[in-house]
């Protein structure tokens, strides 16, 4: 119980300083235990309020706000532990472009500790990695892996 929430409270602190370094630090956020004195039994309870709206849920914020969100919440777990590889499956589609540079951002303060694998097909988030992996089919049914090292072009 002890290892549980201490583990939570680290979470709940990261949790806040990661959300508001991708929405505004005016903004709201929070999780919290719906029984404190069972919390190995409790629900967790994720409150995320954007500056100027009051949701009641979480299903009442847009598809980006809910990607961003669930990303700080991911970053939040990260942070307690840090793995050596993280991979995002098209995590940045329902964003638009102001969001994927804060997501990209938060990728890029984290990528110093790890490495980042993201499929994406949005050509902000292509544009800000280092090197890129492309498949491409050379002819029916061969494909080939194209890689491109980013640093070497800009270099």
């Amino acid at each position: 119980k002890l290892k549980f929430m201490a583990a939570f409270n680290q979470v709940r602190d990261n949790f806040i300083n990661v959300f508001r370094s991708l929405f505004n630090e005016e903004d709201s956020c929070d999780l919290i235990l719906s029984d404190t004195a069972n919390p190995l039994d409790a629900d967790i309870d994720i409150i995320a309020r954007p500056k100027g709206k009051r949701p009641l849920s979480i299903n009442q914020l847009s598809r980006g706000e809910k990607t961003l969100t669930a990303t700080a919440l991911l970053f939040s777990l990260y942070l307690l532990k840090p793995a050596p590889f993280c991979i995002f499956d098209e995590v940045d589609a329902p964003l638009d472009d102001t969001n994927i540079d804060k997501f990209n951002n938060i990728v890029r303060k984290f990528s110093s500790d790890s490495q980042f694998i993201i499929v994406s097909h949005n050509k902000r988030t292509i544009a800000s990695t280092d090197i890129i992996y492309g498949v491409t089919m050379v002819e029916q049914g061969i494909s080939r892996v194209v890689a491109v090292d980013m640093r070497e072009v800009a270099a």
